[in-house]
């Protein structure tokens, strides 16, 4: 398989590419994500193949904007909904119950972990493509990739299309929450703390 670099705002040839069952690499807020579309299962099992992922870790998912959360889960707790009021787009993970539609390739329990980017090249992509499900774009075990060359230093020849946005941010994982019980609980320590997610649930007028 040849893998292709192209700028990040030409996503026409990406579209193609996801709509056709494949995977790409593109930047985010964080590090470089590889990607499918979120309710293709045999698409997302490619992505543990290209990146020697074990099959029992799940992968999250990312939306364009707050309206496509209905599309992945269902019965959204309030407290998501504050949170992504508060947080999004930006790196807070929240997992909340999943639609049953979603393949078991993005999770094998009854829940599934979601985010908005805070990245516009990724946020355009899928506001044009929908919700998918997206990994670092690395050999797993391997250091997450900031720039399209890093990706292509990893997973040349394994995917069709690298989206080419400049070099990331990197650094630190967004923060991953538990929105599904009484209270909220912190799976991953990231860049927003308890005491700023219980600030959010206090505050009334976020959803207003």
């Amino acid at each position: 398989m040849k893998t292709e670099i192209i700028p990040a705002e030409e996503i026409r040839q990406a579209l193609n590419i996801l709509q056709n069952g494949g995977i790409i690499a593109f930047p985010t807020d964080t590090v470089y994500g590889l990607g499918a579309l979120a309710f293709d299962n045999a698409a997302i099992e490619s992505i543990y193949t290209a990146k020697n992922r074990p099959i029992e870790k799940a992968i999250p998912i990312l939306i364009g904007d707050l309206g496509d959360l209905e599309k992945i889960a269902d019965d959204i707790p309030n407290m998501a909904l504050r949170f992504a009021a508060r947080f999004w787009p930006g790196p807070l993970t929240c997992i909340v119950p999943k639609k049953q539609i979603l393949p078991l390739a993005v999770s094998a329990t009854h829940t599934v972990a979601v985010r908005i980017p805070d990245h516009h090249n990724a946020r355009a992509l899928l506001r044009a493509a929908g919700p998918m499900a997206v990994t670092s774009a690395n050999i797993s075990g391997q250091a997450s990739p900031s720039t399209a060359q890093e990706v292509y230093d990893q997973l040349n020849g394994r995917i069709p299309l690298i989206l080419d946005g400049g070099k990331t941010k990197g650094g630190i994982p967004s923060t991953l929450v538990d929105c599904t019980g009484a209270d909220p609980i912190i799976l991953r320590e990231g860049p927003i703390s308890l005491p700023e997610l219980m600030i959010a649930l206090t505050h009334s007028d976020l959803l207003e």
